[in-house]
């Protein structure tokens, strides 16, 4: 027996006004006086799911599915499935509601934010098509296109998208920063105007963030070099003083990690698997995209993206409850557990996304690997990692351009440049360590080198991850696998050297930076 539409009703509006206590007291009121009623059963999931009971609110959602599998209800039972990082059980999940699609726009645009999630941008595109389609102005659902657009190379639809979204929300500071990020911008061609008064006018702090960044970077690109570092500037130390960091916090990370490591190394590791995988980790900004890009054009191997399979893995097996998927307690409680089983877990959850379910070997090109390094290295003994290596002050600058995502406190450091430099000199002693510990395990190849001789390095690069020459790999730029990371642009074109020495027009900037480095022994 179904539930009256009045109380239905009555859920949905509760919800609508963000009234979960009462929402969730209606709904289960619905549930109880209905137990197959799968609208009252799956809007009690949305309610729990949003008050923060994720587990409960899935499995609510799973039942109405039992009792009705239609196809929004799939495509938020996927969303809150990859929220719990069961990406398996989400992408089985996709693949049954493409049977059976939702009818709402909502709906659609749920199940390609799940795809996006999953790295199957390709598949991601239709679905928000269709949610555009379906609610011309919604002003998110066009972003999601316009990013999805962009990830696949159709940089030329994005744009169009793009300044769509834009024509609805003038100032909508995520579309305006992804439009200024999709192309490099000319004395003729540019946003700068329009985004200086957008700036002008955000009041938001992450508005203002993600505007200064896009203005920053319009004006590097049409030559107006100091302009453009002055407002990022200016825009990272607003963001800066409003954040709780101290660099303390990730050289506790890095501590623990050396501090444990005689446990790990020393740990059992039952049933490894015999895969290979290859990781490209480093510092974010220093050519792990090319790498990535050089990689995947083989033919025997498919890139996964970047992966949380390892940190999560590890998480898993210290079974901590912190809220950081890295911190000291996770490392120290992770040393000394079965490292075959971290493996398998591992490569679970990489399979979960298309790269690596595909024929071939796979890339996992999530920089911050190398804190994992030697979990990587005991627990998978065939992976073969690489780890790219920049000018130390072009790092840091690097760092300090780039918006990583704001919501992740991983990134916290890159917001000052001293507080980079001193991120930088423990990475680079980081390194040294696992040069020390793990001899011939990990290539680790300068970013300048392979500029300066693409095919000499691209040969190293392909003979330790053990790899047959194939001169494809030095036609990466004509890759059309999709590129989800703040290179896409660059990997777009062949190699170049723009970005070799670009710290040299920044040096007054960076003394501070050099001063640090000269005192830490650090060669510049």
């Amino acid at each position: 027996m179904k539930a009256e539409p009045a109380r239905i009703a009555a859920v949905r509006r509760a919800l609508g006004r963000g009234d979960l206590g009462a929402a969730e007291q209606l709904a289960g009121s619905v549930v109880a006086a209905f137990p197959d009623d799968a609208e009252g059963r799956f809007l009690l999931g949305m309610v729990r799911a949003e008050a923060g009971r994720v587990s409960a609110g899935m499995a609510d959602i799973a039942h109405a599915v039992e009792l009705d599998p239609r196809g929004d209800y799939r495509a938020q039972l996927a969303r809150l499935q990859v929220m719990l990082r069961r990406d398996h059980a989400a992408a089985q999940t996709l693949s049954a509601a493409e049977g059976a699609l939702p009818e709402s726009a909502l709906g659609r645009d749920t199940i390609g934010c799940v795809y996006a999630r999953l790295g199957e941008h390709a598949a991601s595109v239709p679905h928000f098509r269709e949610a555009v389609r379906l609610a011309p102005d919604n002003a998110a659902f066009r972003y999601n296109l316009a990013a999805a657009l962009n990830f696949i190379g159709d940089v030329d639809g994005a744009e169009a998208q793009a300044e769509a979204l834009i024509g609805i929300d003038p100032d909508n500071a995520r579309g305006h920063h992804m439009l200024a990020g999709m192309r490099k911008h000319s004395a003729e061609r540019n946003h700068v105007e329009r985004l200086t008064a957008a700036l002008a006018r955000a009041q938001a702090p992450d508005a203002r963030l993600l505007l200064g960044y896009a203005l920053a970077k319009e004006l590097e690109d049409i030559g107006e070099q100091q302009a453009g570092f002055a407002r990022l500037a200016e825009a990272n130390a607003e963001h800066r003083a409003r954040l709780p960091y101290t660099f303390a916090r990730d050289s506790a990370n890095f501590d623990a990690i050396e501090r444990t490591w005689p446990r790990v190394a020393a740990a059992p590791v039952r049933g490894a698997p015999q895969d290979a995988p290859i990781f490209v980790i480093g510092m974010p900004r220093t050519g792990t995209t090319l790498v990535d890009r050089i990689l995947s054009s083989h033919p025997a191997v498919r890139s996964a993206g970047e992966l949380q399979a390892m940190p999560l893995a590890v998480k898993m097996a210290a079974g901590t409850t912190s809220r950081m998927v890295l911190d000291p307690e996770t490392i120290e409680a992770a040393a000394g557990e079965d490292l075959g089983a971290i493996g398998r877990d591992y490569l679970a959850r990489a399979l979960s996304h298309a790269g690596a379910r595909e024929q071939g070997r796979f890339v996992d090109k999530f920089p911050g690997n190398f804190q994992y390094a030697g979990f990587i290295a005991r627990a998978l003994p065939e992976a073969r990692i690489v780890c790219l290596r920049r000018h130390p002050l072009d790092t840091v600058l690097a760092n300090f351009r780039n918006l990583f995502a704001i919501s992740s406190r991983y990134y916290d450091y890159s917001y000052d440049l001293m507080d980079i430099a001193r991120y930088y000199a423990r990475f680079d002693r980081l390194m040294a360590f696992w040069r020390a510990a793990l001899p011939g395990r990990i290539l680790e190849l300068r970013y300048e080198d392979l500029v300066a001789d693409q095919e000499g390095e691209t040969r190293r690069l392909l003979a330790h991850c053990g790899l047959d020459w194939d001169a494809a790999c030095l036609d990466f730029h004509r890759n059309t696998a999709p590129v989800s990371t703040p290179s896409a642009a660059q990997v777009r074109r062949p190699m170049y050297t723009d970005s070799v020495a670009r710290w040299t027009k920044h040096r007054d900037a960076l003394a501070p930076v050099i001063a640090f480095f000269e005192e830490q022994g650090i060669p510049i």
